[in-house]
């Protein structure tokens, strides 16, 4: 099976940077939103990070246009599902969202269409459940900035068939990635191993070990993380990290994942890091 049409739904970070890389590639995309501004803005952050590769010589003029063009913004799943081959969900990590959305696209997509979700903790296996088609269903995990970054983790849920694992696989090669295949644990492999990392190093700073930025210095000088843990939460999102990590601990049961008091102070304070200019940096 060949992927000749997407949808992605959701445009926000994650959503506009899966449907960016998809139209740079040749694959037509649906983009589904559920407000014009919304969607009007996903847009206009595909334009503004197409001519930073224009301007950087990574891409021409004609490239940005072509990939513009290879975009459709709809307003309703039903309509946005219709005739493509592969629906990619990248909705908030949160599951009665995913539930809703899952929903209405089982009823409206056609019978060959793969479903992925872009989750970055939730089961697949728990997702796949919601609709009519558990064999066709799978995680494709992209990674932030998405047409920067290479990795894809792909995680086969429990009923995930092989076919549909090689249809994905196959696609992600397309769009230039890497696709490194998991499977169905709570946090997969990419932030079961992350974000300890980052609550451990909350925990520095809650517990007076260390001031952010010298946590940071540590990592970066002594282990050559190119960015911080906690610069990198920030980049995240605190409340991003605060889903993950719930997850986790409700997946495995073990304290280990608990959360740090902190980090749950600063999402209740609405200190999210980047997009709300003040995390454990400040971004004014």
């Amino acid at each position: 099976m060949e992927i000749k049409k997407v949808a992605v739904i959701g445009g926000g970070t994650m959503g506009n940077g899966i449907a960016h890389v998809f139209a740079m590639n040749g694959i037509p995309v649906n983009l589904i939103e559920t407000k014009q501004e919304f969607a009007d803005r996903a847009m206009a952050t595909i334009e503004k990070n197409l001519d930073r590769m224009v301007a950087k010589e990574k891409i021409v003029s004609e490239a940005k246009v072509a990939t513009l063009e290879s975009i459709s913004v709809f307003l309703n799943i039903k309509e946005g599902v219709k005739g493509v081959d592969l629906v990619i969900e990248a909705v908030p990590e949160n599951l009665k969202i995913k539930t809703s959305v899952w929903k209405a696209v089982d009823e409206a997509a056609a019978d060959h269409t793969i479903f992925a979700s872009n989750t970055s903790s939730i089961s697949i296996t728990k997702l796949a459940g919601l609709t009519n088609r558990a064999d066709k269903f799978i995680g494709m995990h992209f990674f932030n900035p998405v047409p920067v970054m290479k990795l894809v983790e792909i995680v086969k849920g429990l009923d995930t068939s092989e076919e549909t694992y090689q249809v994905v696989e196959e696609t992600s090669k397309l769009l230039a990635k890497v696709p490194v295949p998991v499977n169905d644990m709570p946090g997969f492999v990419s932030n079961r191993v992350l974000m300890p990392m980052i609550n451990e190093a909350v925990f520095a700073v809650y517990e007076g070990v260390a001031t952010p930025e010298h946590v940071d210095d540590v990592m970066k000088l002594g282990m050559a993380h190119p960015m911080g843990p906690l610069r990198l939460a920030d980049f995240i999102g605190l409340d991003v990290c605060l889903d993950i990590l719930n997850v986790l601990y409700e997946g495995f049961k073990d304290p280990k994942y608990r959360p740090c008091p902190l980090l749950v102070k600063m999402v209740d304070a609405g200190k999210l890091g980047n997009k709300t200019g003040e995390g454990f940096f400040s971004y004014h």
